[in-house]
């Protein structure tokens, strides 16, 4: 029997380079998009130890998301996407 989605929104394959962008914009770190949905993706790294909680995923097409990481691994992370916050 197939694992239950827990998943507010189904995700989509995907294989998209990224960069993880770190406050201040300072540091990145180059990543792969493998699945992604309008609220979250899962992302994969050479290695997640040096990529905080919060963080900015920036797509080649320009679109970026501020991103909270939901879970994480050596390699990958699962995050939602955040909205930012307006007066």
């Amino acid at each position: 029997m197939p694992e239950t989605e827990r998943r507010r929104e189904p995700r989509l394959r995907a294989l998209k380079a990224g960069r993880a962008v770190l406050a201040g914009g300072r540091s990145t770190f180059d990543c792969m998009v493998r699945n992604l949905s309008p609220i979250g993706a899962k992302v994969v790294f050479e290695s997640t130890a040096d990529i905080p909680p919060r963080f900015s995923l920036r797509f080649q097409d320009g679109t970026a998301h501020d991103c909270a990481v939901k879970w994480r691994t050596q390699r990958e992370m699962g995050v939602e996407f955040v909205e930012a916050k307006t007066g």
